[in-house]
Formats: C-alpha cells, structure tokens, sequence
C-alpha cells in the first residue's frame, strides 16, 4: 500500500516534470520564434532548405573569372540584374551599402550578376549609377545561360539568400530597402547550424512550422 507521504511526493515529482517540460516547451518556441522573426517579417517568395545553389563560373568585372562555389562558408546574398531594369539602377546605391554592412560582419558576402552584353558595359552602368565602383563583386553572364536557365529568373531585380553550405534559403523577387535591419537580421540567421525551419511558398509560410509566423507583422 502506497502511504499518504508516497504520494505527496509522487505528484510533486509528476508536478515539477510537466513544469520542466512547460519550461522546454515554452524556451524551445521562443527561440524558434527568436530565429524566425526576420523571415516571418520579410515574407520571401520562396524559403527552404533542400536545394543547392547552381554553381556557376563567370567573368567578373576586375577581369578575372570565379565561380560561385569560391564564396562556400559564408552566407552569400546573391542578387541579378540588368541594365534595362529601372528597379535594378534604383536600388543599387542602397544594394551598396547593404554590401558595405554584410563585409563588416565577416562571413555575410554580396555579390550580383549582371545579364547586359559585356563586362564593359555592366562596368559602365555601375560606375555611372554608384558614380564609383562597386563595393561588391559583379559577375557578368552575357549569355543568360545561368540567370535564366540555372535560376529560372525572367524578371529583375531578384535576390537569393544563400547559407554557408551552398545551400538556398530564400528567394526575394523585386526591389528592396535594402539598409532596413530586418534584411540584415536575416542573413545573419542563415550563419547556422540552428536556422529558421519556417517554408514560404509564395509569400505564404508552409510546413511544419508555419504557425511560427503567427503574430509577426509584416515588413512594409
């Protein structure tokens, strides 16, 4: 027979575990909502964590030609564009100076791809537009044999978000503040290994853990 003492202490055991799991619980939600406010804000089009980025080897503006894969263990925002592109021109001295913050911090790396039909000419654009060089790398790909066929990018601006292994994380179409905090919170989320596990298909956050987001004003 189990005695009134037993007892007393056996709720208290069974008390003080579910107050330790409460506890886990509660601390292991708020960390994942800590990680994930910067995405939930944003609402990429496009966020995962199970496709790698299309390497590629392109000419740069300096001359020389490097690839993608040269940049593996550091987040790269990786950003395409063309002349043509009005949107393109009016972000890029803010693109600038987000470049000048990512390189501060070590590991976070800016580079973009132009499409426009010779290395001279994405020169000229961004010296005129930056009215000096480019804080950033330029690839320049005159074919569109990676922009287009690699990435499926048909309209311009369009920034993807790569982690350290290579790996995409999120795609943003169109023009962006680019000095907003939350853009580089968001990079600096992807340093990993712990990562935000929140999908977005469309803006529209999928998965698992979609009802992290739940709460999290949108950016405007």
């Amino acid at each position: 027979m189990i005695n009134s003492g037993h007892l007393a202490q056996l709720a208290f055991t069974v008390v003080a575990a579910a107050g330790v799991y409460s506890f886990l619980t509660s601390a292991r939600e708020g960390e994942r909502r800590r990680m994930c406010t910067p995405a939930c804000a944003l609402r990429p089009q496009y966020a995962n964590n199970n496709r790698t980025a299309p390497d590629f080897e392109l000419p740069t503006l300096d001359g020389s030609t490097k690839k993608l894969s040269d940049y593996r263990g550091k987040v790269v925002v990786l950003n395409f564009w063309t002349k043509s592109c009005r949107p393109c021109l009016e972000e890029m001295p803010a693109l600038a100076d987000f470049a000048r913050v990512l390189e501060k911090e070590g590991d976070l790396q800016l580079l973009t791809v132009s499409t426009d039909e010779s290395v001279a000419d994405a020169r000229d654009t961004l010296l005129s537009v930056l009215a000096g060089d480019p804080p950033f790398v330029t690839f320049v790909d005159t074919e569109n044999q990676f922009v287009s066929e690699k990435y499926g990018t048909k309209l311009y601006p369009e920034t993807w978000f790569i982690d350290k292994q290579g790996v995409i994380r999120a795609r943003f179409d169109g023009a962006r503040e680019w000095m907003k905090p939350l853009n580089l919170e968001f990079a600096q989320s992807l340093r990993g290994p712990a990562t935000c596990q929140v999908q977005f298909d469309n803006q529209e956050p999928i998965g698992p853990f979609k009802d992290v987001c739940n709460d999290i004003p949108l950016a405007i």
